[in-house]
């Protein structure tokens, strides 16, 4: 009797528990054993947690792109999700990993897939974790290290290199062509108006008039460097300081200044619309993650 009882607690504690309570939409599941742990900081609450490295990809997945892709592009996003956490974990001096919001990579909980999917939870659900499950412990290396795989929504048809955009030459964050980012997506192209005062206000000149020249831009038509009212900014930081979908923008001054950007994001690594478009035309996951990630290896960890 002993024996038997003995057994069924094996039996048990081996598996996999998945709880589901109606009420407050709270899933909790358990991965093997095998599975690493990431210490994640919440930006909204500012407290720690230790997730399984595969729930917390789940969580990112469903955070960082739509559910509705092509599972294709989700695996993708999966891996160079995973390869980000991993090189994070591996060179982090904080008592946490990463953090929840964009200042490293997006975390949702199940709580809040449900109300970003409403009726279509379990769908998407199930979708995302397939994408994780059929690549677990999958990441990408560079000179045998993971690497940190940068990506980000959509481009203006290339992607930019690291050293532009982060000040760093990294050989697998190269600029590459990416077709299916063009003008046939919605809000490829968007312009955002400001007051002439809110305009100077936020870059901080002088607003007797509005003198924009020596606009120097990188080989993807991404803005390096531009002068406005004397003052040199860098792309990236008029980007910041207007809340500028992207670096690849141009601005007209009429009664208001109206700026035109191209894609959204800051243009380094895999490119999310682009991975789906490349998967819709029938690459699979290790072909887009090798082709927005130069001289890259997929490995297991």
């Amino acid at each position: 009797m002993k024996n038997k009882i003995l057994l069924l607690i094996t039996i048990i504690l081996s598996g996999v528990f998945i709880f589901v309570s109606s009420k407050c939409h709270t899933t909790f599941f358990m991965m093997d054993d095998n599975s690493q742990n990431i210490v994640v900081k919440d930006q909204k609450n500012n407290e720690t947690q230790s997730l399984k490295l595969e729930d917390y990809i789940v969580g990112v997945v469903a955070a960082e792109m739509p559910a509705s892709f092509n599972i294709e592009a989700l695996k993708a996003q999966a891996v160079a999700s995973r390869s980000y956490a991993v090189y994070k974990m591996n060179n982090s001096n904080l008592d946490y990993d990463v953090v929840t919001d964009v200042s490293n990579q997006s975390y949702i909980t199940i709580e809040e897939m449900h109300k970003k999917w409403g009726n279509d939870f379990n769908k998407y659900y199930e979708k995302v974790k397939e994408a994780v499950n059929s690549t677990k412990g999958e990441v990408l290396t560079y000179d045998d290290e993971v690497i940190e795989a940068f990506y980000f929504a959509m481009s203006n048809g290339y992607t930019e290199d690291s050293e532009l955009v982060f000040k760093e030459d990294l050989d697998y964050l190269e600029s590459v062509k990416s077709i299916y980012d063009n003008e046939s997506l919605k809000n490829f192209l968007v312009t955002t108006s400001f007051s002439k005062k809110e305009f100077c206000e936020k870059l901080n000149i002088s607003c007797d008039k509005i003198d924009i020249k020596n606009i120097k831009r990188s080989s993807t038509n991404r803005v390096n460097e531009i002068t406005i009212n004397d003052k040199v900014f860098m792309g990236t930081d008029v980007r910041k300081k207007l809340g500028l979908r992207s670096t690849d923008f141009d601005i007209l001054v009429k009664d208001e200044v109206l700026i035109t950007t191209r894609g959204y994001g800051h243009g380094v690594g895999m490119s999310q619309y682009g991975a789906n478009g490349m998967a819709n035309s029938g690459k699979n996951y290790q072909e887009i993650l090798t082709y927005y990630y130069k001289n890259v290896k997929l490995n297991s960890i």
